[in-house]
């Protein structure tokens, strides 16, 4: 098996209105997403609005996190899966995708 991270972009959740149902069900669908693949999950987190940018060694700090737009990294996982194929087909059926995020699959170097 190899070990892959997927970095969850999606739109800045302060921007978007969701009825109380629809974020309810949306935890609900990230949970049931979770457990059904918990076996090939190894750690992740959702990510906070506050952080840091740093441009060079002796830059300025920028209180801020990138953004696209409107678009943020919000979270990762760390999976694994036979393949890079096979790691996309199991983000297929994520929720990320209910609320306009989408995920970028990356295999990680070998140590």
């Amino acid at each position: 098996m190899k070990k892959f991270i997927a970095l969850f972009r999606e739109p800045d959740g302060r921007a978007d209105q969701h009825t109380e149902n629809a974020i309810k069900a949306h935890r609900e669908n990230w949970a049931a997403w979770m457990k059904r693949w918990q076996q090939q999950i190894n750690g992740g987190s959702g990510l906070t609005l506050d952080g840091r940018m740093l441009k060079a060694p002796q830059a300025e700090v920028i209180h801020d996190v990138y953004k696209n737009g409107t678009e943020i990294v919000g979270g990762f996982l760390l999976i694994t899966a036979t393949d890079l194929d096979a790691a996309a087909a199991m983000m297929q059926s994520c929720p990320i995708f209910e609320f306009g995020g989408y995920i970028e699959i990356r295999e990680l170097q070998q140590q």
